[in-house]
């Protein structure tokens, strides 16, 4: 057998087929990227086991055995039949203790090289954390600044058509980072499972290679960016984007278009301004979005919320920012983007070279 049967952490790279046999609520929180769930205890047996093993451990273990072997069963028979004789999974589960064990077991009694992750989960996420905390100073950024609406997100998928290496935070979070910034129908990842991805990311990129990435606050939503990460980046390199006003209220528009078709949830939305802004002005907003007068209240929301927070944060983390260099965004278009990402990286490469 290629494999030990207990390897930790750092061989994860070494497997390609991982098996989470945690309950589905516990991989729905965060997993090992490319694990595939195969709970051997459901939520509902992991709280019945649980539950009895308060009152007798002896009764307990019995239980969870026989339902661990009843889905360790089911899961050979549904879903492993074909695997070949060199199939190599590893397993894991919340401690490395029970649950793993009593797969890997079965599985190297039948003849595959099953191995087992030290620790689970438990030590992957410790893994995580102490990469979070090295990985970020092993890269080099070019950091995209620019207005809300002025085309970040929009230029940095542009780049990444190009061949560029782009980290994009704001679509690992599924938020776009402002205080409005929710994404319709799209629930945001917990920390965990946002950590657990962000560094799959980080882990994929050429140390040899710049990697842009837009200017971010240290929450995006309600998820945290590293520190390591965001100490990084205000120490790297800035690229100011500089578009219209007219042509970032066109922009958001398109971004925000859900507000525009359901306009009664902008509305509500408005509320969360209060610690910034008057209830009478709060009132003034909420009746343009009740006409319907989307450029009048986009346009204010920017002058008035949007331009000058971002700016105080913005020169307070980049101090160099009035002198940083300048692209300028003038066709909103997708051939426009693409246009300045074409600019963009010749650029870079002429400040490399």
């Amino acid at each position: 057998m290629k494999h030990p049967e207990l390897i930790s952490t750092a061989q994860l790279a070494d497997f390609t087929y991982i098996i989470d046999v945690r309950s589905p609520s516990e991989y729905a929180e965060d997993h090992i990227p490319r694990a595939s769930n195969y709970p051997v205890l459901s939520d509902t047996e992991r709280e019945r086991v649980g539950t009895l093993y308060k009152h007798s451990p002896f009764e307990a273990k019995k239980l969870g055995a026989a339902l661990i072997a009843r889905n360790i069963a089911h899961h050979l028979e549904q879903s492993w039949q074909n695997q070949p004789r060199n199939w190599q999974p590893l397993i894991y589960c919340a401690r490395g203790g029970q649950r793993s064990s009593a797969l890997t077991h079965i599985l190297r009694q039948i003849g595959f090289a099953a191995t087992r992750l030290e620790g689970g989960y438990k030590n992957y996420r410790q893994h995580v954390l102490q990469q979070l905390a090295i990985v970020p100073a092993q890269l080099s950024f070019y950091v995209l600044c620019g207005l809300t609406g002025s085309g970040k997100s929009r230029l940095l998928s542009a780049l990444k058509r190009y061949g560029a290496q782009v980290l994009d935070m704001e679509q690992i979070a599924k938020h776009r980072g402002s205080v409005l910034g929710e994404v319709l129908h799209e629930n945001q990842p917990k920390q965990k499972a946002f950590d657990s991805q962000l560094l799959a990311q980080l882990k994929s990129f050429d140390l040899s290679r710049p990697i842009f990435i837009e200017s971010e606050s240290k929450k995006i939503g309600a998820v945290r960016v590293p520190d390591k990460l965001i100490e990084k980046m205000w120490a790297s390199p800035c690229l100011r984007l500089e578009t219209p006003i007219h042509l970032r209220i066109a922009l958001l528009r398109e971004d925000y278009t859900h507000f525009l078709h359901h306009p009664e949830l902008l509305h509500t939305l408005l509320f969360r301004l209060k610690g910034s802004h008057s209830n009478a002005q709060i009132s003034h907003w909420q009746s343009l979005c009740e006409t319907q007068s989307w450029d009048a209240l986009i346009t204010e929301l920017l002058e008035q919320h949007y331009d000058p927070a971002y700016n105080k944060s913005i020169y307070s983390h980049y101090p160099n920012y009035s002198d940083a260099t300048r692209l300028v965004l003038g066709n909103p278009s997708d051939s426009g983007f693409n246009q300045l990402a074409h600019e963009t990286l010749a650029l870079i490469d002429k400040i490399a070279n």
